[in-house]
């Protein structure tokens, strides 16, 4: 027996975390039965349907990282039927994206049909670091620059940098600057130089963890080693 929101994390299916809020909502069900209580056990035999799609028996996991272009939905599908980083891979595996970049965000992202190494991969607790490369119009003042890698408040919690650098600075034009955090809060690079009256004029993400890039080209992609699977699992504090 195990949990429900366990099962359908390791089926592939979404997060758990998702998994539980799915619960909440009334869209789980078993053996015919909505079911909304977090914690609910069931086995190997229990029909599960999650928003009316029968959920597949356990499968082969598969991890994949991908150079993400602009102009591309962090999704598995889109209603507006933009291209999501999920058409970008060529597998039969129901796959999603570990978290999300913006739309017209490039760089690292992972996508596996792994549950339970996206949970870890997500759970704030385990501090997973992701450096990013912005293009931000105008120049960081001294002051600015200094109140950037002291932390600032966004949305009332503080954010601190694990690494600042300014790596080109075009005299009142713009700043390349990069940047380290373990945050994971939707637009949070974009908010944090807001924050300081500087719009992001380009945004790249450029390390995962210990994971970075390589040589991979804009809409690239390839498949983590068994290693390097191992290493993202050892994260979890």
């Amino acid at each position: 027996m195990e949990r429900l929101q366990k099962v359908i994390a390791n089926s592939g299916y979404t997060s758990r975390r998702h998994a539980e809020i799915l619960i909440k909502e009334g869209k789980v069900k078993v053996n015919g039965k909505i079911v909304k209580e977090l914690g609910t056990k069931v086995n190997i035999n229990d029909e599960i349907e999650v928003e009316g799609n029968s959920l597949a028996k356990k499968e082969d996991k598969v991890y994949f990282l991908l150079n993400k272009p602009r102009e591309v939905i962090s999704s598995a599908s889109d209603k507006k039927g933009r291209k999501t980083v999920v058409s970008l891979i060529n597998t039969d595996k129901r796959i999603y994206p570990i978290g999300r970049l913006d739309y017209d965000t490039t760089g690292l992202l992972l996508l596996t049909n792994d549950g339970e190494l996206t949970n870890i991969l997500m759970h704030p607790k385990n501090e997973v670091p992701k450096t990013y490369v912005a293009k931000i119009e105008g120049n960081l003042s001294p002051k600015e620059f200094y109140s950037l890698k002291k932390g600032l408040i966004i949305e009332n919690r503080k954010v601190i940098p694990n690494y600042v650098k300014v790596r080109k600075s075009i005299q009142d034009k713009y700043d390349i600057v990069e940047i380290t955090i373990v945050e994971g809060r939707n637009h949070i690079i974009k908010k944090i130089f807001e924050s300081l009256h500087h719009s992001v004029i380009k945004l790249k993400r450029q390390s995962y963890a210990f994971l970075t890039l390589d040589n991979l080209k804009s809409g690239e992609y390839r498949e983590l080693s068994i290693k390097e699977v191992k290493k993202l699992y050892s994260l979890h504090k």
